[in-house]
């Protein structure tokens, strides 16, 4: 099982701007998505994320370069995942439920909870409002890539299954994803390894865990 412990950011609060958190993120770790355990889809794009917390807030920032983008979701809770998409899946201590926070490269969220892939509850559009992100995509080709950026702030009150207070300390179960489903280079790529026959990313048995240390 992969094991990530998540750095303390003293300067960065829901109250920071956007601008302030992707600075920050800048200097935080970076873990490489390297795993496609699908031979149907071939084609792996090179991502990494950067994942840290605040007194009031988790912190993500991801960093990716395609072949392809596509930006077809601009609504709330709409099928981000067809498009240039990357996703965090994490279940607190040992609740067997797990929240599923998906953003296609322009930032749209789509963000749901329940214990599978076929029970989800899609959180209330002004909760997931309460999300802060940053999406810059680089329209310089370097390459035959196109390289974007999002950094994305999640204030603990978006948990609403969960009363959080604080995060240090706690160990939570955890994955991150890319997916592109409707990308003329459809992929499925994560940082925990999926033990699966075809694309699932809803398999908490699989995700690798966290310690906000």
């Amino acid at each position: 099982m992969k094991h990530l412990e998540v750095a303390f950011l003293e300067n960065c609060s829901c109250n920071a701007s956007i601008n302030e958190v992707s600075f920050f993120m800048g200097s935080v770790a970076q873990h490489a998505l390297n795993n496609a355990p699908w031979p149907g889809y071939t084609y792996q794009p090179e991502v990494n994320f950067a994942v840290a917390y605040g007194a009031d807030c988790i912190f993500l920032k991801y960093y990716v370069s395609e072949r392809f983008i596509r930006a077809a979701n601009g609504a709330i809770n709409s099928a981000v995942y067809e498009d240039s998409c990357v996703e965090f899946f994490i279940s607190f201590e040992n609740d067997k439920r797990y929240y599923n926070f998906e953003f296609n490269c322009i930032g749209t969220g789509l963000v749901g909870f329940g214990e599978n892939k076929t029970d989800r509850v899609l959180l209330p559009e002004a909760l997931i409002s309460q999300i802060k992100y940053q999406a810059v995509i680089n329209n310089q080709l370097a390459g035959d890539d196109i390289h974007w950026e999002l950094t994305v702030a999640i204030p603990f009150s978006v948990f609403c299954y969960h009363q959080l207070k604080e995060v240090k300390g706690k160990n939570c179960r955890a994955n991150f994803y890319k997916c592109g489903d409707l990308l003329l280079t459809p992929h499925f790529i994560s940082w925990s390894p999926i033990h699966w026959p075809e694309p699932n990313f809803h398999l908490p048995e699989c995700f690798g865990s966290l310690l906000f240390v």
